[in-house]
């Protein structure tokens, strides 16, 4: 018997489809290199697959003692955002102070 297919699955699945292709289209644009369209094809691959079969995290998610996948899914999203969060602040403060440096050199080169 075929498991039963959740409106969500079908979203998932063409989102993910259509992440595939906007890597791929981004690959043809020289926007990215081929070893970084390997890495994100990989993982819309990957995301693809529990999208269409979420059953496969049944043993991870049975034991995190969780009631359902989707509470898996959440916890990975907010997880995500946090992590993506931070690395978002990190590079911000890291530009921020080689833009104050520049400022500063030319500052006083204009100084002199």
């Amino acid at each position: 018997m075929a498991p039963d297919i959740l409106g969500i699955q079908i979203v998932g699945t063409l989102f993910g489809v259509f992440m595939l292709y906007y890597t791929f289209l981004n690959l043809k644009r020289r926007e990215m290199t081929a070893k970084e369209y390997g890495a994100w094809t990989f993982l819309w691959a990957a995301f693809l697959l529990v999208a269409i079969f979420p059953q496969i995290l049944d043993p991870i998610v049975r034991s995190l003692s969780l009631a359902r996948t989707m509470d898996f899914f959440i916890i990975l999203g907010f997880m995500f955002l946090f992590g993506t969060s931070f690395y978002t602040y990190l590079l911000v403060r890291k530009n921020q102070k080689r833009i104050e440096e520049i400022v500063r050199k030319v500052a006083l080169e204009k100084g002199k």
